[in-house]
């Protein structure tokens, strides 16, 4: 496991707890109590530390390498069921973009979501989860699928942005971002979002627009990264804490703002520190919201997602 820097006194604890139990095992001394109050203070500490996280320790939670990918959750959620599907039928397949027919229980789902790699390997093959414009074709191409067949789709949204590369501004980057945006908006199937990571610009926008957008706890969503907004307002990377700060990218800032529906809770330290527990927490949220949107019409789940979309940033005096 690799800890961040405001995690090192978990660290800290966690060694010592690990250490006595291991004393235990290879000694005849009884060390029964010593591990129960070690325990006790690790149990503390990171109740202590989770439960006041600014945001700058959230998009560094967001960020974190052993934090489960959009593949993770697919396969975690439909096991064997699921079918990856490839290409935009135009330039070429997009690997920074996953998209594929999957089952939960007996539904079946339109899955999609930005793929980051694992390794340097693995990242430079899906370009760091930055989609280019044939990404973002092939996914309008699946959700057309899906409301042909009458399916519901699930987006994943984990992406620093899209790509921003001189090929990608060639191929139409804007366009495709801005067609999924208005295609999606008019799609007569259920849209479920779920940012699961990184929620940085149109690159996350351009598979985001839905009935339902929910955020998991440690996750952040916004027009653009704290790092890069420090770059420009004091051209230097020193003031991303304060970026943070002042974008109000978190889970809870975007609850406040209306511009997501719903936060996932995440087990006790993120997503990362407990897999299985946060994989069935975010299937039971997709099967919830799912039972919900069933209840709605095709023009009435259109109407209510375009009208959601319109009234964000919209104030009265």
């Amino acid at each position: 496991m690799e800890y961040l820097d405001f995690e090192l006194p978990i660290k800290a604890l966690q060694e010592q707890f690990e250490k006595a139990c291991e004393i235990g095992e290879d000694s005849e001394v009884d060390v029964t109590d010593t591990c129960k109050q070690i325990k006790l203070k690790l149990d503390n500490k990171k109740k202590e530390i989770y439960s006041n996280l600014n945001a700058w320790q959230r998009v560094q939670l967001s960020r974190h390498p052993n934090r489960p990918y959009t593949l993770d959750y697919i396969n975690a959620i439909c096991g064997s069921t699921f079918m990856e599907l490839h290409g935009d039928r135009n330039f070429g397949d997009d690997k920074a973009m996953i998209g594929g027919l999957g089952k939960i229980n007996e539904q079946s789902f339109m899955f999609i979501g930005q793929q980051k790699g694992y390794n340097t390997k693995t990242r430079q093959y899906r370009n760091f989860g930055m989609a280019n414009p044939e990404g973002y074709r092939k996914a309008l191409r699946l959700m057309k699928k899906a409301e042909k067949f009458n399916l519901p789709i699930v987006c994943f949204v984990d992406t620093p942005g899209a790509f921003p590369g001189l090929e990608a501004e060639e191929r139409g980057q804007g366009e495709a971002i801005a067609r999924n945006i208005m295609e999606m908006s008019q799609l007569k199937v259920p849209v479920i979002v779920i940012i699961i990571g990184e929620g940085a610009s149109g690159g996350a926008l351009g598979i985001a627009v839905g009935d339902t957008v929910m955020m998991l706890e440690n996750t952040w969503y916004s027009v653009i990264s704290p790092e890069s907004c420090s770059s420009i307002l004091w051209r230097s990377w020193e003031h991303k804490q304060t970026a943070a700060e002042a974008l109000k990218l978190t889970a809870t800032d975007m609850k406040k703002l209306k511009i997501i529906d719903k936060i996932i809770k995440e087990p006790l330290g993120g997503a990362h520190s407990n897999r299985e527990k946060t994989f069935e927490i975010v299937t039971k949220s997709i099967l919830a919201e799912l039972e919900e949107l069933k209840k709605l019409s095709p023009e009435e789940l259109v109407q209510k997602r375009m009208q959601k979309f319109v009234d964000i940033g919209v104030y009265h005096e």
